[in-house]
Order: C-alpha cells, then structure tokens, then sequence
C-alpha cells in the first residue's frame, strides 16, 4: 500500500512544476497539461519546469490534518506554519456538498488556526508574508461564476430578495478574508515589506471581485480596500483611478455592475477625509465619473451612496453645486417617475448647502423643470417638487430671487390648481400658492395679470384655429360638390 502512494506521488510530481512570477511578487502554480488531440511526436518529449528548492504543497488528492502550532517545539513552528500554508492553498470542489467533505474540514480548521494566529500575536509571521499572501490570493481570486442577468431574462437583482445568489465556498472564503483583513491591520504587518505582495497587481484583482453577485463577499471587500487605503498611502492614487475606470466602463458601456454601491461607500469616506483647497483631480472625479453616474437605469441600486459622495464635494467647495445641478438637469428622467423621485430628493440636499451666487446661475433652467414635476401626472412626482416649499433654506432662495422665479413657476401651479387629479397634489399646490402670494402679494397679482393675459391669447389662437379650419372643410367639401357636378 505504502509502495503504491510512493508511485502515485512521483506521477503527480511529474506532471507539476512551480515558477515564481518575479514581476509582481507572487508564486503561482503552472502545469504542464497532456491533452489526448495534441499527441506528441516520436522525436518530442513532454517539457517538464523545474521544480523550486522548496516543499512542495499537499497532494491534492492526499490532505493531512497537522497539528496545531502551540502543541510543537518552538524551533519547528517556523516550518508548520508554511506548510498549513501550503495546505490551505489545496482548493476544494463546491460543486458537491458531500465531495471531499473530510478535506474540506481538515482545510476550515487550518484556516481558522491561521486566523487565529494572525489575531492573537501569538507567531511572528513576518519572515512568511510573501507565502501567506500568496496562499491568500490562490483562494480568492479565481473566476467569478456567471452572472444571474446572463442566465436569465432580469437586468437587475433585489439586494433584499432572498433568492439571491450565495456563494457555495463561502466557508472557507470568509476565513480567508477574515486573515486578509487582519494580516492588513496586524502591528506585525510592516509596509515596507507588504507593499512588495499587496501591489497594484493585487489591487486590480481585489477590485475585479466587486463584481461577486454574494453581498457579504463584497462587503469584505469594501473593508479590505479600504483599510489599503488607509495604510498604504502609496497605492492611494491607484486605487483612485483603479475606481475610476470601473465607473467609466459602467456608464458608458456594460451599465451591469454589483459592486457599485460598494465602491461608491469606499469614495464616501475617501472624499470626506479631501485637504481644501481641493485639487483639480478631485473635482474632475466629480464631474467626469460622479455626475455621469446618474445615467444608468439601475441608479437605484447605488443611488444613496452616489448623493452622499456628491453631497460632500458641494459642503467643501460650494462652487461645485453649479456643475451638480447642470449634471442633474443634463440626466433628469423623462419616462421613469422613480428614478424622477430619486433627483428630486438630492436635488434638495444639493440645494441645502449651495449659496445664492450659485444657485442664482441655475436658477431659471432648475425651476423650469422643478414646474415639469409639479404638473407631473404620477403623484408622487408632483408631491416631492411640491414638498421642496418644506425646506427653510430653499424658502429663503426663492425669497432673494422671487422675481424672476415666480413667473417661472406660477404657469406650473396654476394648472394644477384646475386640472390635477390627485387632491393631496391639488392641496399641496395650494400651500405654496399661498405662500407666494403672501411673500410678494404685488408679484403674485402681476404673474396671475400675465397668466390671465396668456391664457386669453392662447383662447384666441385657439379659436381663430378651429375657424380655419372650419373654413377649410367648407372649401372642401363645396370642392366634391362641384366635381360631383361636372361627373353628372
């Protein structure tokens, strides 16, 4: 039986060779695979790598289980660290719950004692950080299953539904996430000699697993890219840009992306922690990937995130709420009342903090849209731009600006006052009705003096219309008299 293993072994040895990848820090497995349509030639032989001056990880069809590091002599600990390494780097099969089970065990405990020796400080792991991490990156980036609007009709998946897709290994990846993070934060973690294995390279494929469908994976991610952020100030304008694209690839091309309200609660604290005066990068981020974010169709999925990014740019510098609101009216729906709603309520969180010299810029094209949703058929549309009169601050620019924002808005409020269907709207229109006649009552006579105005033209026009074309059916129905005449 023992021969037989032996055998076994020097087979899969034959066919495996390790090379270290020197560009980016990292050790990946290559294999030399035989294919049965790519026979070999009598005269070629099979290239086999050569193998490194190291132990060589698990069989992947023989795992052991090692004993654990505090039950050892101190001088071998060094060497059963790496190999619980070399173990936790054997990937399991998902596939079938009860395939591999006793491995999978074996592996869970490994990596829950690894875990629980970064945690503690219970192990200087410092001399094995390029082996950790690389065991680290065997596990978790690997290809992404596809995704659910590629196996089905739907576009966009419920956060909130239960159907949602939960990754099978999840087991074994939280642990490793959970290490990942700890090795990140751990005192014993020197930056110097991480940023060799935490390089752009392993950032780029941490950023490429935001697109996992499981939420609670990217809800690790989201604490680990940001805890790099915190401390390795050197990727910080990587990681930036990094974002950057993922955003520009979203809007302009794919639109399907899970990770975006993820990335976007990233920015939030990024951008709140800006030094003013706020360099220009920073405010081309906003006007160039912020603001264009409002475009996609699933703007509801990542739409609280996106407003608070876009909040505090507006609190640091007020000279941005003018390219906000010109953003905003550039990608204000036309046909998706929901989505109308959503621009709405940040419209008036961007109306809170802008100061009158910029609000002043906007004012006329703002309001002209703002009577749009007034007169909106969907309710809630109406009631939102309606319940803007609710805010002091918004009161107090239309104060300053009234005369030229009333006779903008005064047509709007009118009609719904006669027309509108739903009576909480008709209600509310009359509300701030009142209050703009009580905020300038010579104003509001004149704006209701020209609406009158207008809309007795507008009769007129109206009626020398239908007199048009009454004469125009006369004309032509004394026509097919007269050719009925000639034909007889």
């Amino acid at each position: 039986m023992f021969n037989k293993i032996i055998k076994r072994a020097q087979k899969t040895s034959a066919k495996l060779g390790f090379n270290e990848n020197s560009g980016n820090g990292y050790q990946f497995f290559e294999v030399v695979v035989k294919h049965a349509s790519r026979a070999a030639t009598n005269n070629s032989e099979p290239q086999i790598l050569s193998p490194r001056v190291e132990p060589p990880p698990p069989d992947p069809n023989v795992i052991e289980l090692l004993p654990p590091l505090r039950d050892v002599a101190v001088s071998e600990r060094p060497n059963l660290f790496l190999k619980k390494i070399q173990l936790c780097c054997f990937l399991c099969d998902f596939s079938d719950t009860f395939k591999c089970a006793y491995e999978k065990e074996i592996k869970r405990q490994t990596l829950y004692e690894l875990f629980d020796i970064i945690q503690s400080d219970s192990f200087k792991f410092s001399k094995h950080q390029e082996e950790l991490v690389r065991m680290i990156a065997v596990n978790i980036f690997r290809c992404l299953p596809p995704a659910l609007h590629e196996s089905s009709a739907t576009e966009t998946v419920d956060p909130e539904d239960d159907d949602r897709y939960l990754d099978p290994s999840w087991p074994h990846l939280q642990i490793v996430y959970e290490i990942l993070l700890r090795y990140i934060v751990s005192t014993e973690t020197d930056i110097k000699t991480s940023k060799r294995y935490i390089d752009h390279i392993f950032v780029l494929k941490l950023l490429d697993l935001f697109e996992s469908e499981d939420q609670r994976e990217r809800e690790y991610l989201k604490t680990i890219l940001h805890r790099i952020y915190g401390k390795f100030m050197v990727h910080r304008p990587f990681i930036r840009k990094a974002i950057n694209n993922i955003f520009y690839r979203f809007i302009f091309e794919t639109q399907r992306h899970n990770g975006i309200a993820e990335l976007l609660e990233i920015l939030g604290s990024i951008i709140n922690g800006f030094a003013l005066p706020m360099k220009e990068e920073h405010k081309l981020f906003l006007i160039r990937a912020l603001v264009p974010l409002h475009k996609p169709k699933s703007i509801s999925s990542y739409h609280q995130q996106l407003s608070y990014c876009v909040i505090q740019f507006v609190e640091k510098d007020n000279r941005l709420a003018d390219p906000v609101i010109r953003g905003l009216l550039k990608y204000w729906p036309v046909t998706n009342c929901q989505k109308e709603v959503l621009f709405l309520g940040e419209l008036e969180e961007v109306l809170e903090v802008t100061q009158a010299a910029e609000f002043q810029r906007r004012m006329v094209s703002l309001f002209r849209q703002i009577g749009r949703c007034i007169n909106s058929p969907h309710f809630q549309v109406a009631e939102k731009a309606l319940y803007l009169w609710n805010n002091e601050h918004i009161i107090s620019l239309v104060a300053q600006n009234r005369s030229v924002i009333l006779p903008v808005i005064f047509e709007a409020l009118e009609k719904n006052m006669k027309s509108h269907w739903n009576k909480s709207v008709h209600g509310l229109t009359a509300n701030v009705r009142k209050m703009l006649q009580e905020m300038d009552a010579e104003l509001f006579e004149e704006c209701e003096n020209q609406y009158l105005e207008k809309e007795a033209r507008d009769r007129e026009s109206e009626e020398r219309r239908e007199l048009t074309w009454k004469r125009l059916e006369a004309v032509a129905a004394q026509a097919v008299r007269d050719d009925m005449v000639l034909v007889n």
